[in-house]
C-alpha cells in the first residue's frame, strides 16, 4: 500500500528515529528487520550504497509485511525502479534531483524525500510540491542552529535530518517542531550486521526509542 504524504510524515514522526543501514549481505537483511522490531522501530532505510540493497529490501518484504522499508541513497531513476520493485515504499535521495522527484511522483507513485542542505534546494523542493526533505549532511552544515537559521523562511516544510545524528544530539533535533524525524546509522551498523549481533541492535534501538519518547510524551 503506498502511504500519501500525511500518513507519511505521522508515520515517521511516530518513529522518530530511522536507521539508515549499509547491507553487505542480504541475508541477514530479515534478521535485522525483526531485531529493530523487537526494539520498537519497525522502519529502515536500506541504502543503495552495496549491490544487494534491492535483494535487501525484497527480503524484508517478503518477511515482514508490517515493516515498513525505504531505500536510500538513490542515486538514479533505475536504482528507484529497483527499490520500488523490490518493495520499498519510500525513495530517499541524499541530494535533490529534479528527475528522480518527478520520476517517483509521476511513474512511480511512491513518496520520495530528496536531500537538501541550502535554502535554494529547499525552494527546489518546495517548487515542487513537496514539504517533506531529508537535511544532509546534518552535522557537517552545521547542526541544529544551521537548520534553524535555514528552515525559518520555510516554516511549511519538514525534515528529516541524517548525517552524523547521535544519541548525543538526537533530542536537540527532535526538539525542533520542524523535524519529523532523525535517520542515523549507529543504531545498525554495518559492523554489528556483519557480526550478526542482531542484540546489540535491538538494544540500541530501544535506546535510540527512549529518546524519543522522552522528547515527545
Amino acid at each position: 500500500m503506498i502511504l500519501d504524504n500525511n500518513v507519511l510524515v505521522e508515520k515517521m514522526r511516530k518513529i522518530g528515529v530511522i536507521p539508515v543501514v549499509t547491507i553487505n549481505d542480504p541475508q541477514k537483511a530479515p534478521y535485522l528487520a525483526e531485531a529493530l522490531a523487537e526494539g520498537g522501530i519497525d522502519c529502515a532505510e536500506i541504502t543503495f550504497r552495496t549491490s544487494g540493497a534491492s535483494d535487501a529490501i525484497k527480503l524484508i518484504s517478503k518477511a515482514n509485511k508490517n515493516f515498513f522499508v525505504a531505500a536510500g541513497t538513490v542515486l538514479t531513476v533505475k536504482q528507484a525502479d529497483e527499490a520500488v520493485q523490490a518493495g520499498a515504499k519510500l525513495v530517499v535521495a541524499p541530494g535533490f534531483n529534479p528527475g528522480i522527484v518527478s520520476h517517483c511522483k509521476d511513474n512511480l507513485g511512491v513518496p520520495v524525500i530528496p536531500g537538501v542542505a541550502t535554502p535554494s534546494e529547499i525552494d527546489s523542493a518546495y517548487s515542487m510540491g513537496l514539504d517533506f526533505v531529508k537535511f544532509f549532511p546534518a552535522e557537517a552544515m552545521g547542526g541544529v542552529k544551521y537548520l534553524k537559521a535555514v528552515s525559518a523562511p520555510y516554516h511549511m516544510m519538514k525534515y528529516m535530518p541524517t548525517g552524523g545524528i547521535s544519541p548525543e544530539n538526537l533530542k536537540d533535533y527532535l526538539g525542533m517542531k520542524q523535524v519529523v524525524c532523525c535517520g542515523g546509522s549507529w543504531i545498525a551498523s554495518a559492523k554489528l550486521i556483519d557480526e550478526g549481533d542482531f542484540a546489540g541492535i535491538t538494544k540500541r534501538a530501544k535506546e535510540a526509542m527512549m529518546i524519543v519518547n522522552e522528547v515527545r510524551t
